[in-house]
């Protein structure tokens, strides 16, 4: 098993090198594995595609299409479970600040993480690896994640949990890619209230679900009077059917 999966992650880097042979030969430039990031961003709009990654500018739209498709397939491959938090603004105190938040949004991620790991993999303990975007964002994220291994929160403890969280630059980690890819499609679903978006579900069996599940536990809707949480019921029933 380890084998197979240290084989799907190395699919992921050969088509990576193999665009980047493609183009080298056709003189459209020279690129190492850190010039192949991919965001979902750059993907969608060729303006900032053209501004931060000549790599993806320079691949012909087949070519970007099958390296987006085989991030997908190692979601469903490797059998990904998924979490995700969607924050209705619209509900929110017009002083809400951006760090409130992110931090909000962390702690229901724990919370879910941590239900996760209790119920299938009680032995075991979870890192979390984030996109090191700032060192302001890192250490509030790090001083937040310290104060709940120590005290936990209102709901719980958080002993699955491993002390600190990673960091490491997104150009270096396919993993933080993929999940810039699979935030977007949770946040296009939800902004458009629309289910129906290709993406959305493709990855919506793989979100986190308990074994007696009635819901889908990995995704967490907040506030409670926001109209996305019928939503997110709605996806759980078009799931489950």
């Amino acid at each position: 098993m380890a084998a197979l999966q240290a084989e799907r992650a190395r699919r992921l880097l050969r088509v990576k090198l193999e665009l980047a042979d493609y183009l080298a030969r056709d003189g459209k430039g020279t690129y190492d594995l850190a010039d192949c990031e991919i965001k979902s961003n750059w993907i969608r709009h060729h303006g900032a595609r053209t501004k931060h990654s000549s790599f993806l500018d320079s691949l012909h739209p087949k070519d970007m299409e099958r390296l987006v498709e085989t991030y997908y397939r190692q979601v469903h491959e490797r059998k990904t479970v998924l979490f995700a938090t969607v924050i209705d603004k619209r509900k929110l105190y017009p002083n809400t600040t951006h760090d409130t938040l992110h931090r909000k949004a962390y702690e229901f991620l724990l919370e879910r993480i941590e239900h996760y790991m209790r119920e299938y993999h009680s032995r075991h303990r979870a890192l979390i690896v984030m996109d090191d975007t700032s060192k302001q964002l890192n250490r509030s994220v790090t001083l937040q994640h310290a104060q709940f291994q120590r005290r936990g929160n209102p709901n719980m403890q958080f002993p699955h949990i491993v002390e600190y969280p990673f960091f490491t630059r997104s150009e270096l980690s396919n993993g933080v890619q993929l999940a810039d890819l699979l935030a977007y499609n949770v946040y296009r679903a939800f902004k458009d209230e629309c289910l129906d978006y290709k993406y959305f579900k493709l990855m919506l069996p793989n979100i986190y679900r308990r074994q007696q599940a009635n819901a889908l536990d990995g995704l967490k809707v907040w506030p409670d009077t926001s109209p996305l949480v019928a939503l997110a019921s709605k996806a759980w029933s078009s799931l489950s059917r």
